[in-house]
């Protein structure tokens, strides 16, 4: 390969990088018996794809299932700090697959990364978070004629793409992957859940137990953080603005209350919304001495960074790695995690590989019915198939020596039959 056709941090740090995609193999197994079939198979002849997504081990299994299926594959990251540097070497020196990703690259860079994968002229694109699609909307709107279509993995992407097809300017078909069951469920709930709690420690070293934990939002993510932040002893609070989700918060047995209320209460705060400035200047100026705050959402934009900086007298940098401590008026600290970026994969690995093992198989899946069915699907959002989800379920099941009992041809009857009652 080229240097022009890549652009990573360092190719001597393949093999460490590796050993961490071969360790996450291990516990992907039904993504590798796709990829076997894949192999074989080959639904993916010819296919260029383009990948916006965030360069972790687990990524790259993903990307050697999409290429033994014969996709010619592109892979850019979806993120500034997720890219795991000796797993993008590792890609490019062992799998032959071009990839331009590094981690802490400024915004230029990351934007010039994107038009790389977007130049692929792919047929097909990943994206996490929606920034590839948007950028071949505004950038290379003519190319999406000759597009299959494009799949999202996470809830911040799906909200853009619903956003584009309201306003009728989406172009191309789009399978919701993170909109799956065997994606949010478990992905977005204990991944999410388990992934986060670790960035929050590795970055502080923070003792969860008889701490006030703040989840803003009570999605799956949200749902999947604070149900690990109690069992590890912290008190959480939930703050929303959806009346059912809040409803759930509070019959799960957690304190439901506004920022605005819980900003002066909480020790550690994490958002998990998808939207933007969840916390603002007004909530910061609230807050304790010493309060831990951190984003688990895509983007940056759900902590309102710039108020913080106007408000501040002081700013240090990095007085502990991944923490900044911002210096209010009153005196009060306030340590904002990974520069507010998603703190699961800024200081932590991101989620477990054996969860990521049905996403991806999800998504590997998707890619391949995208292709074959590209011609029977209109410019809109829609959720992957149910048999795709059936498939990986059960596959997942297997994997774990795990049976489940079947319908008898009674039962099978019975729910067919609107007339048997009392």
């Amino acid at each position: 390969m080229k240097p022009s056709e890549c652009d990573v941090r360092d190719l001597q740090l393949a093999d460490e990088g590796l050993r961490r995609i071969l360790w996450a193999d291990n516990d992907m197994p039904v993504l590798a018996q796709i990829r076997d079939e894949f192999r074989k198979e080959q639904p993916l002849e010819g296919l260029k794809v383009g990948a916006c997504l965030h360069v972790t081990a687990e990524t790259a299994n993903l990307m050697r299932t999409l290429k033994a299926g014969g996709a010619d594959i592109v892979l850019c990251a979806s993120n500034p700090l997720s890219t795991q540097d000796d797993v993008a070497a590792s890609l490019v020196r062992d799998y032959d697959i071009r990839v331009y990703a590094i981690r802490g690259i400024d915004n230029e860079g990351y934007y010039r990364h994107i038009k790389a994968a977007a130049d692929h002229l792919p047929h097909v694109t990943m994206d996490d978070g929606c920034d590839l699609v948007t950028y071949l909307h505004e950038k290379a709107p003519d190319h999406l004629k000759e597009m299959k279509g494009s799949l999202e993995e996470t809830t911040t992407g799906v909200i853009r793409l619903r956003a584009m097809e309201k306003s009728g300017v989406l172009g191309l078909p789009v399978l919701a992957v993170n909109d799956a069951k065997t994606k949010n469920l478990f992905d977005n709930r204990y991944g999410t859940g388990q992934s986060t709690v670790d960035g929050i420690i590795r970055a502080t070293d923070v003792l969860l137990a008889g701490n006030t934990v703040v989840v803003a939002g009570y999605g799956w993510c949200g749902r999947g953080f604070a149900s690990r932040c109690r069992g590890m002893g912290a008190n959480v609070v939930v703050t929303e603005i959806d009346p059912i989700k809040a409803l759930e918060a509070m019959m799960d047995g957690f304190r439901v209350m506004p920022m605005a209320d819980a900003a002066s209460i909480g020790d550690i705060f994490c958002t998990l919304t998808g939207n933007k400035h969840v916390i603002r200047g007004e909530h910061f100026a609230q807050m304790k001495d010493g309060a831990i705050v951190a984003n688990s959402g895509h983007f940056d934009i759900e902590l309102d960074i710039p108020s913080l900086e106007k408000m501040s007298v002081r700013l240090n940098r990095n007085v502990r790695k991944n923490v900044d401590e911002f210096t209010l008026k009153n005196g009060n600290r306030i340590n904002v995690l990974a520069e507010g970026r998603l703190i699961n994969l800024a200081a932590a690995e991101g989620h477990p590989a054996s969860v990521m093992d049905m996403s991806f198989a999800t998504q590997a899946l998707s890619t391949s019915y995208l292709a074959e069915n590209a011609d029977s699907l209109e410019n809109k959002v829609y959720d992957p198939p149910t048999e795709i989800e059936d498939r990986v379920s059960k596959l997942k099941l297997a994997s774990k020596n795990v049976t489940i009992d079947s319908l008898t041809e009674e039962q099978i009857s019975y729910l067919s039959d609107w007339q048997e009652g009392t």
